[in-house]
């Protein structure tokens, strides 16, 4: 979150789902910039609540105005993949499965410092700032529990596709290995891909090419959609 997600401008991975006869939506949920500091400061501590009903929600709505079916997915990455694995937890009846890459999924390690880029999460806003926009590890240590996918991986019954890069300073691939073993424990083993020297998403053409496909794959399988 806190940053704009949808801009006026090329997004492949949009295109491409579209382009296999997929509705992508693309919630900007509360949390992002760009809507006024309302709607930027109403996601505070609201990490797997509000604004994870906001995600919901745009999904209800667009089956009701009848531009979305009864078949889908939830997927994103970062904090989009965190919300994919909570979308799966949380409201189990929405999604038939769940594609996360480079996913937070342990609230307790995100706040603890993993996150090791300083030019986007530095020792001052480590101590202060995510504190006050996810929850301060000792204060709020309940709610950081009970929002942190990688102890909700019980409630997850729907199918998981988990794909990390090996040298990701952002979330590192502690995150992934954690909610696999998670998934697995529950009796819902992930489909799991790894890229090495990759970071905080994937560079390599070769390896955006095999994600790509294994998601597509991976979608057909589960929701069998009508290619255009």
């Amino acid at each position: 979150p806190w940053a704009r997600g949808v801009e006026w401008g090329w997004h492949a991975q949009a295109q491409f789902l579209a382009s296999r006869g997929y509705v992508v939506i693309e919630p900007e949920m509360r949390g992002s910039t760009g809507y006024g500091e309302a709607h930027f400061r109403a996601g505070f501590k609201q990490f797997g609540q509000a604004m994870q009903d906001d995600v919901a929600d745009a999904l209800r709505w667009a089956r009701q105005a009848g531009v979305a079916s009864d078949k889908a997915c939830i997927a994103g990455a970062s904090y989009g993949g965190y919300s994919t694995l909570m979308g799966l937890a949380r409201d189990p009846d929405l999604y038939r499965c769940g594609v996360a890459w480079v996913a937070v999924t342990d609230l307790d390690l995100y706040v603890g410092g993993a996150w090791n880029v300083i030019d986007d999460i530095n020792t001052g806003a480590r101590t202060h700032t995510l504190p006050e926009l996810v929850g301060d590890p000792v204060k709020d240590a309940g709610m950081i529990a009970a929002n942190s996918p990688v102890k909700l991986a019980a409630r997850i019954k729907a199918p998981v596709l988990l794909a990390f890069g090996d040298d990701d300073l952002r979330v590192p691939l502690a995150h992934g290995k954690r909610m696999r073993d998670a998934l697995q424990a529950a009796g819902n083993a992930p489909v799991w891909v790894t890229y090495a020297n990759e970071g905080h998403g994937f560079a390599n053409p070769d390896n955006r090419l095999d994600f790509a496909r294994r998601m597509e794959a991976f979608l057909a399988q589960h929701l069998n959609p009508v290619t255009p």
